[in-house]
């Protein structure tokens, strides 16, 4: 074989080499990871609004994009292992459900971008420097409105017009409670309302705290968001109605397991908006570089078959401005 020969050979193989590796390039299609707590049953709303979110820009799972889904099936212990999971796969991006499995996420890349789906306090939890810039490698939505809670004051006052005082559940080491807490003084002034803080710090505070609000013959309840409170709403809704007390909710979850009322964050247009940064994302922007975007979208849900079980009629004016009415 001539030298000629040997080059040219060469020269084939080398062109077609370089062919296949611009090829490859080409179509390679962008990894999602997604991290979860809950069941993707509990969350199913919620995913299929990212995924909506997602083909609004033009990707389609299977076909331009893969989602490698995560879930702990609500064992906590178990998001270490799962975060380290998507990274070492590795994904171009990570997706976290709620606050927990950002942490957790945060912790096991500095490197991978996270975008969260919501998070109660960015800046209060340390995952983001500010709103404006969060730095390092997390960025995405807030579901912070502490005005929300004055809000949901108002509509227990006109649900119950004989209101007077209320208990307030939460947890006083969450990053946002002060900022409720001072929402909620402000509301109670403004309605003539003594309020009754209850702090759960455990599970077995739950019970405690409602045996509180009975013996203080409190007129409603607002249960804050917290992590130990979201994770036993089901026994929360059950000594609400055990009570026969009106509660309202910080998440819809409760209602649709039977809880009153919910008024607060839209958090599957959250979750539809969490596209946008994974678009950015992937098209090279950083997300250091990308502010935190607030909420702008509330909705209110009511549970008329959970009025009726504590002989509590609806307002049709409240009624009428309900998102949402589960009968």
């Amino acid at each position: 074989m001539t030298n000629g020969i040997v080059i040219g050979l060469l020269l084939t193989v080398f062109l077609l080499t370089g062919s296949l590796t611009e090829a490859q390039q080409q179509a390679k299609i962008p990894r999602i990871g997604y991290l979860s707590t809950v069941s993707f049953a509990v969350n199913a709303a919620r995913i299929e609004a990212l995924r909506q979110g997602l083909r609004e820009l033009g990707y389609v799972e299977g076909k331009n994009i893969v989602i490698e889904w995560r879930s702990a099936e609500g064992k906590l212990d178990r998001l270490p292992s799962l975060a380290t999971e998507l990274v070492r796969l590795p994904v171009d991006v990570i997706v976290t459900a709620a606050p927990p499995p950002t942490r957790v996420a945060k912790k096991a890349t500095a490197t991978i971008p996270i975008v969260m789906a919501f998070a109660d306090d960015p800046v209060g939890s340390e995952f983001v420097t500010s709103l404006a810039r969060p730095g390092g490698n997390v960025t995405g939505l807030s579901s912070l409105a502490p005005e929300i809670s004055g809000k949901q004051l108002e509509l227990l006052k006109e649900i119950v017009p004989r209101l007077s005082r209320v208990a307030v559940l939460g947890t006083s080491t969450v990053p946002q409670y002060d900022q409720v807490v001072k929402e909620i003084d402000l509301a109670a002034k403004a309605f003539g309302v003594k309020v009754q803080y209850l702090d759960v710090l455990n599970e077995k505070g739950i019970e405690s705290a409602f045996r509180a609000a009975t013996v203080e013959h409190v007129d409603a309840v607002v249960v804050l968001g917290s992590p130990i409170l979201n994770s036993q709403r089901t026994r929360i809704v059950e000594l609400a109605a055990k009570s026969r007390l009106p509660v309202t909710y910080s998440r819809p979850e409760y209602v649709e397991i039977g809880g009153l009322m919910t008024y607060g964050v839209k958090l599957t247009e959250l979750f539809r908006r969490a596209a946008t940064y994974v678009d950015k994302i992937l098209k090279g922007a950083k997300p250091a570089d990308l502010p935190i975007e607030q909420p702008t979208k509330f909705e209110l849900i009511i549970n008329l078959t959970a009025a009726k079980q504590i002989g509590l009629t609806i307002p049709p004016h409240v009624l009428a401005r309900a998102d949402r009415v589960i009968r």
